[in-house]
């Protein structure tokens, strides 16, 4: 065989390894994308344990104070779950109403152990103001709403900073929970960055 004809060989052999490599790449990306980038508001609230005790199994440090499980009592059960993709953070939420009584039982429990507070908005208006701390959107709402109304006291339990001098809080995560007294509601939330 002359040494052309292989030149051309090994060229189609080449072009054509290329071109299945670059289709396997940009189907794996645009899978880990297009499923995992998505918000998972789920109202099949049999998945709660799944969701808490396996796929947030490496995070057990930043939702003790989420239930073990859902309380029969609860009622209106709303969860939002992002499991995130590299650079993006993830997060996991869980709203339900209780009990007025129960509310404020929770209210004085979560008071005395918060570190931060804040009456209504989001993650951006609360790392914004002096002292401020990121916290979270409000995914659990009935709307495409991202701000707490200002009827939710936002209690900031724990927030870390692992960003590096000059990006604060790049990287970090936080956590805590939202109540509406007037709704008898709870949030309880979690995010990683």
């Amino acid at each position: 065989m002359k040494r052309s004809h292989l030149v051309k060989i090994a060229m189609i052999a080449l072009v054509g390894l290329s071109t299945l490599g670059i289709v396997g790449v940009s189907f794996f990306l645009k899978t880990a994308f297009s499923n995992s980038s998505k918000i998972q508001l789920i109202t099949d609230t049999s998945r709660y344990p799944e969701i808490r005790q396996q796929l947030w199994f490496n995070q057990q440090h930043i939702i003790p104070h989420f239930p073990e499980q859902l309380p029969p009592q609860a009622e209106n059960i709303r969860i939002a779950y992002y499991p995130g993709v590299t650079p993006n953070g993830s997060f996991f939420q869980l709203r339900l109403q209780h009990s007025p009584g129960k509310i404020q039982t929770l209210l004085s429990q979560y008071e005395k152990i918060a570190k931060y507070q804040y009456q209504g908005g989001n993650t951006n208006d609360h790392v914004n103001l002096e002292n401020g701390v990121p916290t979270t959107f409000f995914y659990t709402s009935n709307n495409s709403q991202e701000s707490f109304p200002a009827t939710y006291t936002i209690f900031v339990l724990d927030a870390q900073d692992r960003g590096k001098p000059g990006f604060k809080w790049n990287h970090g995560h936080s956590y805590g929970v939202a109540i509406d007294i007037s709704a008898s509601e709870i949030v309880y939330w979690a995010e990683k960055w």
